[in-house]
């Protein structure tokens, strides 16, 4: 499907010479030494993990204020220069890239843990933090953050995309664990966009426009999220399947008992074959659900025991249990592991991580027609999955040096989110749309995009923050 033509027709965004030479000295005036233009450093914040081609911005700023981030808008925008928010880089559909130029605002060093209310379980963060950073600041108090989306991701980075990760199926995603935002807008202008509270009826939802608006619609320049107790106890289990049917048919049984799983992860034969051998692990080649519950030492043996009963209905078999922390860091650790491990099925090739959710009744047809078309096409395409919500990452093998391959794998995507949108699913469950998702964001909710649009042009009539992302322009 050809990318679709310009939603709205934008004022030009080409600066001058000029206009850039005045952004320029009062950028680093402002910043000093915190302003950088090197090549190096700025291509690294312009490409990071993605395939796509790297579109590096002009200019670098590392903030460390809300007030910094206020200045670089009100000078970008007088000059029509663009702005890309930059957290750590680890995003997947070149969401960082600066196709027209601009600004990257590095917001890394904004990274501030403010307060810890131990009592209302929640926390006011910088965007800067990570994820790591604040379950080890977490670590004295008995609370912890649950999203973990595998990479060590800052939380204003995750809030600007959507994340999610192995523990949604239980704590959802990062839309459910925003209680309100600081967010500076394209006018300059600094809004908060909710409070403390757990719950309210006070005007539009401004808080869950901005979460997944991925830079287009404000800047993020501080979380307040909800957190949570450290359970009491955890019990991990792995159990391996015949087939891939009969571990989706496993998932459909679990989350129609009521278990409270933490996570269900999905690794295919060919990702625990790369996992045994990258992270020394010995589970046998077949399809393997990695499970995971939270609770009291009562609930969480009783819960693992009407999984692994679940299991033995599906036709599998309940293999290992992880209940101390080092047992339980092993096995989860294998499966951070897929995405380097999966890299060694091919050693030189490019890997492309892929991102769909379907309905979890559609599971198992959409894993094994996705194996099947990577077959065809002649890849080597591991797969991974959070399957407690039907979401699963093909890893396709790419030898970036052929254009054969690289066409072959253009194809190869398209087809996948045609397949996922035509079951009732999604082209992304948690990576986002940047650059990589566009032309299918239309295919999958219609004329709603039109909408996104008008809200786009509304907050940001001259298309400054982060253009060429989500919707096109």
């Amino acid at each position: 499907m050809a990318n679709p033509a310009p939603l709205l027709s934008f004022p030009p965004r080409r600066f001058s010479q000029a206009a850039w030479d005045d952004v320029a000295q009062k950028l680093s005036a402002h910043f000093g030494n915190r302003y950088q233009t090197g090549e190096a450093l700025r291509r690294q914040h312009g490409h990071t993990t993605t395939w796509l081609e790297n579109q590096p911005p002009d200019a670098v700023v590392f903030a460390t204020s809300t007030e910094d981030v206020v200045f670089t808008v009100n000078v970008c925008r007088e000059n029509r220069v663009p702005i890309v928010p930059f957290g750590t880089g680890t995003s997947l559909e070149g969401h960082v890239n600066a196709p027209e130029g601009g600004v990257c605002i590095d917001l890394s060093r904004k990274a501030a843990i403010k307060a810890i209310n131990v009592d209302d379980l929640d926390c006011v963060v910088e965007p800067g933090v990570t994820r790591k950073q604040l379950n080890d600041h977490l670590r004295d108090v008995g609370l912890f953050f649950p999203l973990d989306p595998g990479a060590d991701a800052s939380l204003g980075g995750m809030a600007a995309t959507r994340a999610s990760g192995t523990n949604a199926v239980r704590y959802g995603t990062m839309k459910d664990v925003v209680l309100a935002l600081e967010a500076v807008m394209p006018d300059g202008s600094v809004i908060r966009t909710g409070t403390r509270a757990r719950k309210s009826s006070a005007g539009y939802d401004l808080t869950r426009l901005l979460i997944g608006s991925e830079g287009t619609l404000g800047i993020i320049t501080e979380l307040t999220l909800k957190l949570f107790g450290v359970p009491e106890a955890v019990r991990g289990v792995a159990a391996t399947f015949p087939t891939l049917e009969a571990a989706s048919n496993a998932v459909i049984s679990t989350i129609h008992y009521g278990l409270p799983a933490a996570r269900i992860e999905l690794l295919d034969p060919l990702t625990v074959r790369a996992v045994n051998a990258y992270s020394d692990t010995s589970f046998a080649e077949a399809p393997l659900l990695l499970a995971e519950f939270h609770g009291s030492e009562t609930a969480v043996e009783e819960q693992a025991s009407i999984f692994a009963a679940l299991v033995d209905d599906a036709g599998g078999e309940a293999t290992d249990t992880a209940t101390t922390p080092e047992e339980r860091t092993k096995l989860w650790q294998a499966r951070h592991d897929a995405y380097w491990a999966g890299l060694q099925l091919r050693p030189g090739a490019r890997g492309i991580s892929t991102d769909t959710c379907v309905p979890i009744s559609r599971l198992a047809e959409s894993v094994l027609q996705a194996q099947a078309e990577a077959e065809r096409l002649g890849f080597i395409a591991p797969i991974v999955g959070h399957v407690g919500d039907g979401n699963f990452h093909v890893l396709l093998l790419v030898d970036p040096e052929s254009s054969e391959e690289v066409d072959k794998a253009e194809t190869y995507l398209s087809w996948l989110n045609s397949m996922a949108i035509a079951a009732g699913g999604t082209c992304t469950g948690e990576h986002g749309i940047g650059q990589g998702k566009q032309r299918y964001l239309r295919q999958e909710l219609g004329d709603a995009v039109d909408v996104m649009a008008t809200i786009k042009q509304a907050i940001d009539p001259y298309n400054l923050f982060n253009p060429g992302k989500v919707i096109s322009s």
